[in-house]
Order: structure tokens, then sequence, then C-alpha cells
């Protein structure tokens, strides 16, 4: 596999978050509320980082993660809006963020990592399934 590399991103850097998260989204939402959400979630227990090709610097992808302590699981770490671009795709990257964010997250004292996915992601269904999460509920929404 070619080198590559995760940073940290801060507020400073929404600009060049939002447009990958527009892809994940399909642009369902617009880019000022975006922008304006992101960076209240920097206020937040939240942190982005990005993923990058070594052997020219770009960035080919992001994640956040949300840490919180949960009466069922402890201190957890939940990643969000997992985003690598299509040419990167199944060449074992995903699993090697994974593998990551599961050392970064148990440094941080974490004993556990959960996440939700939408349902009609098959292929996230199968990848976290292949990566040791399991299903334990539903996830609802109810809008305001």
């Amino acid at each position: 596999m070619k080198a590559f590399s995760i940073s940290r991103l801060n507020k400073s850097d929404i600009d060049i978050i939002a447009p990958l998260i527009h892809e994940l989204m399909g642009h369902k939402i617009q880019d000022d509320l975006l922008k304006e959400r992101l960076n209240a979630m920097f206020d937040q227990n939240y942190e982005c980082h990005g993923i990058y090709d070594d052997s020219n610097r770009k960035l080919i992808g992001i994640f956040g993660l949300w840490f919180a302590i949960r009466h069922y699981s402890g201190k957890t770490c939940e990643p969000d809006h997992v985003y690598i671009i299509p040419e990167y795709r199944s060449k074992g990257l995903g699993k090697w963020v994974f593998k990551w964010i599961f050392a970064y997250a148990k440094e941080k004292g974490c004993q556990t990592s959960e996440l939700n996915s939408y349902v009609s992601n098959y292929p996230s269904h199968k990848f976290y399934l292949n990566n040791g999460y399991e299903i334990l509920g539903y996830h609802f929404l109810k809008r305001f």
C-alpha cells in the first residue's frame, strides 16, 4: 500500500472539510449551514482528521471523531462522516484508517467505539461488521 498519513484538522480548515462532506452527503445541505454547524461542532467534544496521500500531499478523505461517556459503553469514540474519495477506495485504506482510529481512541482512554450508518449504505454495513462492530439498535431522528 502507498504511504498515507492522518493529520488533525482545525476550525480554520472548514473550507477544505466542507467539500468532502458535501460529496459524502450528496450536497443535501447548504454550504453556509454546513460550515456554521461544523464551526459549532469544533467547540464540542469533536475532532476532524484528514487522510492524505503522502506521495503528493493530497487530501483524499476525512473523518470526524466524537468523544463521550455513555452509561452502557463507558468512554466511547464515535467516528462520523467517514469519507474517502472514490479513486482511493477498495485498496485497504478504510481498514487502515479504522485501525488508526481504534489505536487513537484507546490512547484517549476509550473502551468502545460506536457509529451510525445510513440504512441504505450497505457497503458500509459490511465494512463495519467486518471490522468488529455489531448492530445493537436503530438510530431515530425527529425533526422540529
